[in-house]
């Protein structure tokens, strides 16, 4: 009897071994490397830490919503693979697009301690997404553990404050010509005068939390004036003085 009992937990343990082998190894390690909250780690050194620390594989589907503004954040989620984004809804049934986050991203990060650790937004899947799962215990047991990805979540965490922080200026500015007065302004810096953006104008638009026909007429109208030149993504500033004084209206 004894001797069954053994057979069948030694059976268990072998096959519960074997799926994680198997998921460790389905799993692409070099998009792991070039997450925030491993860097500096190699893959040799991934793949051992997911070796001995709980996680699992969740895939979602493009359109999927992953979370609701609200819900709890119960753990640390990466995007292996894919893209989501995070949007708000205000009272009037706006939708604001906070940011999109491409592998290997973290989500709300930010949020998983605190008295308020709940999404501060909705996050929904953009193409087929894959996230790596690790609980919060199992989380925290990390960082103990581990002084550089303690490090590194520290980092994200202080990232996070500053990028929430530039898009509650943005949003405090009452004119689109103000919004992408700063934001150009924030991308050149005090030298340049010529950036290229990695945003298109319906992504200006949902950062903005506006229609796109607004962005288009008043990109319109700061050529005109000669302040700057659109081409595309390209933005050429003529006049950046001009160009500040949007941002002090």
């Amino acid at each position: 009897m004894l001797q069954n009992s053994i057979f069948i937990f030694c059976g268990i343990f072998k096959w519960i071994y074997l799926k994680v082998l198997k998921l460790a190894f389905a799993m692409d390690f070099s998009i792991l490397t070039q997450a925030p909250l491993l860097h500096s780690l190699s893959e040799e050194e991934i793949r051992h830490i997911l070796s001995i620390v709980p996680h699992r594989l969740k895939k979602f589907k493009a359109g999927t919503f992953i979370a609701h503004a609200g819900e709890e954040v119960t753990s640390m989620m990466i995007v292996i693979e894919g893209k989501v984004k995070g949007e708000m809804v205000d009272f009037t049934g706006r939708v604001i697009k906070i940011e999109d986050i491409p592998a290997p991203g973290a989500i709300a990060s930010a949020f998983m301690f605190g008295n308020k650790n709940q999404f501060p937004v909705n996050v929904q899947a953009i193409s087929d997404t894959e996230l790596l799962v690790i609980l919060k215990t199992d989380f925290l047991r990390l960082l103990t553990e581990n002084d550089r990805i303690l490090l590194n979540f520290l980092n994200m965490i202080s990232n996070r404050s500053q990028f929430l922080s530039d898009k509650i200026k943005f949003l405090n500015f009452k004119t689109i010509k103000g919004k992408l007065a700063q934001f150009f302004l924030q991308r050149a810096g005090k030298e340049k005068t010529t950036i290229t953006l990695d945003m298109t104008q319906n992504d200006l638009a949902d950062y903005f939390g506006v229609a796109r026909p607004s962005i288009a007429r008043a990109l319109g109208e700061m050529e005109e004036e000669l302040i700057l030149q659109a081409k595309g993504k390209v933005i050429r500033i003529i006049d950046k003085t001009k160009l500040m004084e949007f941002t002090s209206s």
